[in-house]
């Protein structure tokens, strides 16, 4: 069974068998697939109208599966590989060891955002981007840039208390845990994240950076935080929802999984610790 773990407890030897997955799986010409796929969900997904990566129910089952098919992606490059998740809510700072030259590189420079530390700098030629906002083929960020400070962990425990998955009218005004998780509504996790970050990840390209999966990975451990602590309540809504994705349908693009055969990670990995 593969064990997730958090990235700040990595060694020398898991980082460069992560990174090295990573730079594998963007030469051979499959990462890219991801982004583009990100990306038509973001555009797709509105409040009105037919939604399932984002602003909906299934944005958790969605980027769970998402992420495991990444995952198994990485793996058929090196099996011992799995995605670590990022702790924002303890690793908070541009200076945090998910930053560091040995993994993920630092902060975009003050001219332009682009990220020149680190294996996914552009001057290192092994990431350039392919799947692009503008015609800037480098990565960017620009980390505490827009936003001033990360979620806290009383900020996602009270989150994490709500005891409703999510209600009517299933979009990014509802209230419970799936929206303030996402971030649309109360102390904004999810959202904020990608916002702190910037560059890429403040766009629908956002696993243009690797970061995303991090960020991710640890979105679905607070998810399964949640499932631990609340086991009376579950996914909804169960049926006959227009434009969300019921608990037993098949979510797009797969068209093969639905929100209930995600509902139990341990089918697939377990989290190194509870949150």
């Amino acid at each position: 069974m593969a064990v997730r773990k958090n990235q700040a407890t990595l060694t020398a030897k898991e980082k460069r068998d992560f990174v090295d997955a990573l730079l594998e799986l963007k030469r051979q010409g499959r990462y890219d697939s991801y982004v583009s796929i990100h990306n038509t969900f973001i555009i797709s997904d509105t409040d009105n109208g037919e939604r399932t990566g984002h602003r909906s129910p299934s944005f958790l089952p969605w980027h769970r599966k998402f992420l495991l098919q990444f995952e198994q992606d990485l793996q058929s490059i090196n099996p011992a590989v799995t995605l670590p998740y990022w702790d924002w809510t303890a690793d908070r700072t541009a200076t945090s060891s998910i930053w560091g030259p040995d993994f993920l590189g630092g902060n975009g420079r003050s001219s332009d955002g682009q990220v020149t530390t680190g294996p996914f700098a552009y001057s290192g030629g092994k990431w350039t981007l392919t799947v692009r906002p503008d015609s800037r083929n480098y990565l960017r960020r620009s980390l505490g840039g827009a936003v001033a400070a990360l979620p806290t962990k009383a900020e996602a425990e009270s989150v994490l208390a709500m005891a409703t998955y999510d209600m009517a009218p299933w979009n990014s005004s509802s209230d419970g845990f799936r929206n303030h998780l996402e971030g649309w509504r109360g102390v904004n996790l999810h959202n904020r994240v990608h916002v702190w970050i910037g560059g890429h990840m403040a766009t629908g390209m956002s696993p243009n950076d690797p970061a995303f999966w991090l960020h991710h990975c640890f979105i679905d451990k607070l998810w399964a935080e949640w499932q631990s602590r609340h086991p009376d309540r579950s996914y909804l809504p169960t049926g006959n929802t227009p434009d969300v994705v019921d608990l037993n349908e098949t979510m797009k693009p797969w068209n093969n999984v639905t929100p209930a055969d995600l509902l139990d990670h341990t089918k697939f990995y377990t989290y190194d610790t509870g949150f």
